[in-house]
């Protein structure tokens, strides 16, 4: 049932969000704040998916990696990866080399690849909550972990093609990118952006 705590600013935050100060500046400048743009979308996807089974941390400090291999994220580029791209990937030490997460954001990107400038912003936020409907969390008990949006939008990816993008990982997204502010009730983030 933890609350927001006051960290060494004085500012309550987020439990979370305390315990490196990568954290910090994450929770406090980017987790929540609306992200658009295709692109965008997708580079958040693809290390949601990456991050499956692991702490965010980890993928947090390799993101300039993840940045660097993925040519930005930049879905027309990492649709054109070759096989030896994909190898390259697979060798690389400033990401996780995870196959199978490495073929689904190729794969992902190939499908990306064929859909209308704006249609994977479009799809995502249409699956945004409305805001009044949703109580403000007061602890880390209140968050869920899936909701019925992240289910239909988790439903609605696959059946477009895409993979790795289960229901626990699009509300990750969608936490992430602000369709969604599960900042808690007396958290320093909560109204920011």
């Amino acid at each position: 049932m933890t609350a927001a705590i006051v960290g060494p600013d004085g500012a309550p935050r987020c439990p979370w969000a305390l315990s490196t100060d990568d954290y910090v500046a994450y929770h406090d400048e980017e987790w929540g704040r609306p992200v658009h743009g295709d692109d965008a979308l997708f580079e958040r996807l693809c290390l949601e998916a990456f991050q499956s089974g692991l702490s965010w941390i980890t993928i947090l400090r390799r993101r300039p990696g993840f940045r660097t291999a993925f040519a930005g994220f930049r879905i027309e580029k990492v649709a054109a990866f070759t096989d030896e791209d994909r190898e390259r990937l697979l060798a690389d030490p400033g990401i996780i080399r995870n196959r199978a997460k490495i073929d689904a954001t190729l794969a992902n990107a190939r499908v990306l690849a064929d859909w209308a400038a704006g249609d994977l912003d479009e799809l995502i936020w249409s699956h945004a909550p409305d805001p009044a409907g949703r109580p403000v969390p007061k602890t880390l008990a209140d968050v869920p972990a899936v909701t019925p949006q992240s289910t239909a939008l988790s439903k609605e990816l696959k059946k477009r093609g895409l993979k790795f993008v289960g229901p626990t990982t699009a509300y990750a997204l969608m936490q992430a990118c602000g369709l969604v502010n599960d900042h808690l009730e007396t958290c320093v983030a909560r109204n920011k952006g």
